[in-house]
């Protein structure tokens, strides 16, 4: 009797089948061709199978940490059958694509997708001592429990390569997104370069993602002057943000100081937050989207003065029908959010980073004249990422002691 039940792990949303009476290394097979998981009272490994059942690929995770100076190794089991294979050798590629289009879409023979990264290794028969090829305890945990069929695989990411991003498509849009993805493929064949068959291959989704820098920049503030025609005196607006740093779903408040010395009054403040979306790879376009807004109503008449906080929260859920957002990249079966800004080690050449992303706080003054309304604006640049794992696990728990705290 199977016992169904939803599991939410850090990599997402998980369908995961066990036998009640059976050890939890036991391995069920959801299909000929999909992702399977072996549970541990540790961690969740992944697994994913071809249909012919010659190749199988074991991963501790799927998600793979980009620290700007280094980035996180991809490594993996490849779990074999002699017998389905019939003599033929297997290898396995780590690939960086960015696609910009359809995949049955081309002009003139160029389809709408790069490889911006492409790595094989042979697997089997292996080139060197299985023991030798482990690196990771995970690893070396797989082949003791899969056996003498199961051989270690491993990558390194080079540090010049974009983190995980999609460009939302629109309600009645199909196909496959803009986005920089990354794939995990294995395959059985005659050699590296023969003709692949679909049922001697299985591919697993792959994620680079960033998380936010140890410490906070200084605190951005923006001030602007504006002189009038007809008018002695300027008005000076200032824009300053409590910090450089925000995670998603954290409050944004802007404290916005006006001191209108001219003759003119204003007749509203607007604030907004702006994501720029850059697409260096092929075309340098920029799309910014405003992703929240305010329209405060509020007015500053000639010769006042006006200091006010306002909030603004970004969210995902405020955007989910409009096209061209940028999003964090996603696994199947998971949700997502707003991409986060991109942080670029120094000397990588940003034309080849996919999709850049940067957000910015617009305050925007409308002013009334004789001759019409007229706009004052600046902008405030900060950046918005995930925090650290380990810094979220130890907030909760700080959050759970002050809790149980004796009052």
């Amino acid at each position: 009797m199977f016992t169904y039940t939803a599991c939410l792990t850090s990599a997402g949303l998980l369908l995961w089948f066990s036998r009640s009476l059976v050890a939890s290394a036991e391995q069920v097979w959801l299909s000929s061709c999909s992702i399977c998981f072996i549970m541990s009272p540790k961690n969740v490994i992944f697994k994913k199978t071809c249909k012919d059942k010659s190749v199988g690929v074991f991963m501790g995770k799927r998600d793979f940490v980009d620290r700007v100076d280094s980035v996180d190794p991809v490594d993996g089991v490849i779990l074999i059958d002699p017998e389905a294979l019939a003599g033929r050798k297997v290898f396995v590629t780590l690939s960086c694509t960015f696609r910009y289009g359809r995949d049955d879409m081309d002009v003139m023979g160029i389809a709408f997708r790069r490889e911006l990264y492409l790595a094989t290794r042979q697997v089997y028969p292996p080139l060197q001592d299985r023991d030798k090829a482990v690196h990771t305890r995970v690893q070396a945990k797989l082949l003791r429990k899969l056996g003498n069929n199961a051989y270690p695989f491993f990558f390194e990411f080079p540090d010049n390569l974009p983190c995980s991003v999609a460009l939302q498509p629109g309600p009645h849009d199909v196909g496959k997104q803009c986005a920089v993805e990354f794939e995990i493929k294995a395959f059985s064949a005659e050699s590296q370069d023969a003709k692949v068959r679909k049922r001697s291959t299985v591919k697993l989704m792959l994620r680079k993602v960033q998380y936010a820098p140890e410490g906070q920049e200084v605190a951005p503030s923006v001030e602007i002057t504006k002189d009038f025609v007809m008018s002695d005196k300027p008005l000076h607006v200032q824009a300053t943000l409590d910090k450089e740093l925000y995670y998603h779903g954290e409050p944004i408040k802007v404290h916005v100081n006006v001191t209108n010395d001219s003759n003119k009054n204003i007749k509203n403040i607007i604030l907004s937050v702006d994501q720029v979306a850059n697409v260096v790879l092929y075309s340098n376009d920029n799309y910014s989207k405003c992703v929240d807004i305010e329209e405060s109503g509020d007015s500053v008449s000639a010769g006042a003065k006006l200091q006010k906080v306002y909030t603004l929260l970004p969210l995902l859920a405020n955007n989910r029908e409009r096209r061209g957002i940028a999003l964090d990249g996603k696994l199947k079966h998971e949700d997502t959010n707003l991409a986060s800004s991109s942080v670029v080690k120094e000397g990588v050449l940003k034309e080849v980073m996919g999709i850049m992303v940067s957000y910015k706080v617009m305050v925007k003054l409308i002013v009334g004249g004789m001759m019409g309304s007229s706009e004052v604006g600046l902008e405030v640049p900060f950046r918005l990422m995930h925090p650290k794992p380990d810094a979220v696990r130890w907030r909760r728990r700080w959050c759970l002691r002050s809790s149980s705290a004796p009052t």
